[in-house]
């Protein structure tokens, strides 16, 4: 027997419907999540049998994701746009979208979208942390900096080094500010130490991967950039060609087209705003090292100017990758075969 639950989850609560393949009775029940035990055994019930629990993503589920993962329930994620696009009635509530969602999970047209695996979760949870931290770094940095500049002293990168801390250690500045001075500092190397430990926790967790290994032979993407690319498309089989991965990742521009006038703006920026940071950063030190790389964003940086010729090289070098990641070769297979096919051209 099959149990179908369509839930329409909240942050203090969950409306539910469901039904069983054996008398198909659909039945609904509202759940706090103030007494977790009374939503633990409700889905306890069901052991033994098949449960698929479809609800819209959302980012105060992951506690509810790891108890159905815990009582083996087969968990359908679906996207949120596409489900209220199945509503037949403007009238919006929390019965009507769980009844809304059982019957998509029953007919089979629920709109479901790819759920990642706990250790790539996790990864991707360090990566986004280790870039907060980066952030309150970066803030803390130009906060000494405006200090030091407000008293004629011009620090500039030397802030990040042991010697331009120490000269700004020994600045007289008056209270409040030598107090602030301090603070911040020692806030700055503890910054530094979490980023660091968190650096070594990825590169001991990505040690054994070969897929990570692999990314890294390609100049330009570094320890940080191939776990993001590596994790955030997780299996590249889910992908038929390079062009829908761009999409994926927001690469793609936007078509606005009607009769005989058409037009690309700008990339829809749908996908994951870290994947973008990533490959965007990498791919101005790999431009450096390879040549193809270097002619194509001289070329379009005449065109477009740089920040369009930036944005074209991150998203060229996500093709790359995953192409390397589709063939499973590194970047010395990956040129050999781009000169073995521009020689085949050139002869033909």
């Amino acid at each position: 027997m099959t149990v179908y639950i369509g839930v329409d989850f909240h942050t203090r609560q969950q409306t539910i419907s469901y039904l069983t393949t054996e008398d198909g009775t659909i039945q609904h029940l509202v759940l706090p999540h103030d007494n977790l035990a009374a939503v633990r055994a409700y889905y306890e019930q069901f052991a033994g049998q098949r449960v698929i629990v479809g609800f819209e993503s959302s980012g105060y589920a992951a506690w509810f994701e790891e108890l159905l993962e815990e009582l083996g329930c087969e968990i359908w994620i679906g996207h949120a746009t596409y489900i209220r696009q199945f509503a037949k009635r403007r009238q919006k509530n929390d019965r009507r979208d769980a009844e809304l969602i059982l019957d998509l999970l029953y007919k089979g047209d629920f709109p479901r979208i790819h759920r990642y695996s706990r250790t790539t979760r996790a990864m991707l949870q360090q990566l986004r942390y280790r870039q907060r931290l980066v952030k309150m770094r970066t803030m803390a940095c130009n906060m000494l900096l405006f200090m030091a500049n407000s008293r004629g002293v011009s620090l500039r990168k030397q802030l990040q080094s042991k010697r331009g801390q120490a000269k700004l250690q020994q600045l007289a500045l008056p209270q409040p500010l030598a107090k602030q001075r301090d603070e911040l500092l020692s806030l700055l190397q503890t910054l530094d130490e979490k980023i660091q430990t968190i650096e070594r926790w990825l590169a001991a967790s990505t040690k054994a991967d070969v897929a990570v290994q692999r990314l890294q032979t390609h100049p330009g993407i570094g320890l940080l950039t191939s776990i993001c690319v590596r994790y955030t498309l997780e299996d590249v089989g889910r992908f038929t060609n390079a062009r829908k991965v761009t999409a994926f990742a927001g690469f793609d521009p936007m078509q606005d087209q009607s009769d005989e006038r058409q037009r690309m703006g700008a990339i829809s920026k749908q996908g994951s705003r870290w994947l973008r940071f990533y490959l965007v950063e990498a791919g101005q030190i790999a431009l450096r090292k390879d040549a193809d790389l270097a002619r194509s964003y001289k070329r379009i940086s005449l065109r477009g100017g740089h920040a369009k010729a930036k944005v074209a090289i991150g998203r060229r070098l996500l093709v790359r990758a995953f192409i390397m990641l589709r063939d499973e070769i590194d970047y010395a297979e990956f040129q050999r075969r781009g000169v073995a096919a521009r020689s085949s051209r050139g002869t033909a």
